[in-house]
């Protein structure tokens, strides 16, 4: 126990650090950003005097200090600021572009776990054989696949011309839960690379698992194969394939831009290519914090729980 509050201490500091590192990183980055929020809101012709009054308004004249002072104030307090092009505070741009990326990262999770395990466990039962060569064959040539690309196929074929599922979710808002079917391609494309890793992963810790001594030992005093799997060689592949996991859900969290764009689902991904297409600095800020948080928070987690699995190991990322 001592040992994990020590490994939870550091990891919590080391947290801690970089997170202040993603707030003074975002903001550096946006201010190097091409382009005028002041222009781009004063129109097509903008006259300097309005220019002027737009930069004042909206605290654009003062120095990068002093507004980065006051933003990381605000941050501290839960504000993550407000809109300039509408106005509207960022965390409600989030708030509303949360629910479809949210959904779309739970079903890509609640199918990813058992499919993943499942092959990564299948495969390594039967090493080298047939089964085996087709899992491994299969999961490479779906991981070479862009998603991009993966998904235009997939509109393609069963969308285009065999009718079977809807080509995009225009029409339905953020209200997807009713209408299942706009969600299949955007779930299958999503689901389509991290099944392939997680369940690779899962092979081989499990195959470096009953290789190992005490798999052979277990087997001498008559344990059943099953148990040995699941009880002894699978908990082996559990570390790495938590982090990828975390990382996984750091990734469908994130805002997946390509499959969201693809698909013009009202997710995070969107929202945060509208606020750089408008030079809407405050709301890029913000989705930005947003994510580098969530990275730091599941990759704390999935840190403690493969230190929990395997502590001698010294697993950390």
């Amino acid at each position: 126990m001592s040992g994990l509050r020590s490994f939870l201490a550091r990891r919590l500091l080391l947290g801690a650090l970089q997170t202040v590192a993603v707030v003074l990183l975002v903001f550096a980055l946006t201010e190097a950003l091409p382009g005028d929020a002041a222009v781009a809101l004063a129109g097509d012709q903008p006259d300097p005097a309005r220019i002027a009054a737009i930069r004042e308004a909206m605290h654009l004249d003062r120095p990068a200090y002093e507004r980065l002072t006051d933003w990381a104030t605000g941050l501290l307090h839960g504000d993550l600021g407000t809109s300039l092009t509408s106005g509207r505070p960022v965390s409600r741009y989030i708030a509303d572009g949360l629910g479809p990326t949210l959904l779309l990262a739970a079903l890509t999770v609640a199918l990813l776990v058992p499919l993943g395990f499942g092959l990564g466990v299948l495969a390594a039962r039967h090493e080298g054989r047939p089964t085996d060569q087709v899992i491994t064959s299969v999961t490479l040539a779906v991981y070479a696949v862009p998603e991009f690309a993966l998904g235009v196929l997939l509109v393609t074929v069963l969308a285009l011309k065999l009718a079977w599922l809807p080509p995009t979710a225009v029409g339905y808002g953020t209200d997807l839960l009713d209408h299942p079917t706009a969600l299949v391609l955007p779930v299958l494309v999503l689901l389509s690379r991290p099944v392939c890793s997680l369940s690779r992963l899962v092979r081989a810790g499990m195959i470096d698992a009953l290789a190992s001594p005490y798999v052979a030992h277990a087997r001498r005093y008559g344990i059943p194969d099953a148990r040995i799997r699941h009880g002894h060689a699978l908990p082996n592949a559990l570390a790495p394939a938590a982090q990828q996991l975390a990382r996984t859900i750091d990734w469908l969290l994130c805002g997946v831009i390509v499959v969201e764009a693809l698909f013009v689902i009202p997710g995070l991904g969107t929202v945060l290519l509208n606020a750089v297409a408008e030079r809407d600095v405050p709301v890029v800020q913000g989705l930005a914090v947003v994510f580098g948080v969530l990275t730091v928070v599941l990759n704390l987690g999935a840190d403690l729980v493969a230190h929990r699995l395997a502590p001698r190991a010294g697993v950390a990322a």
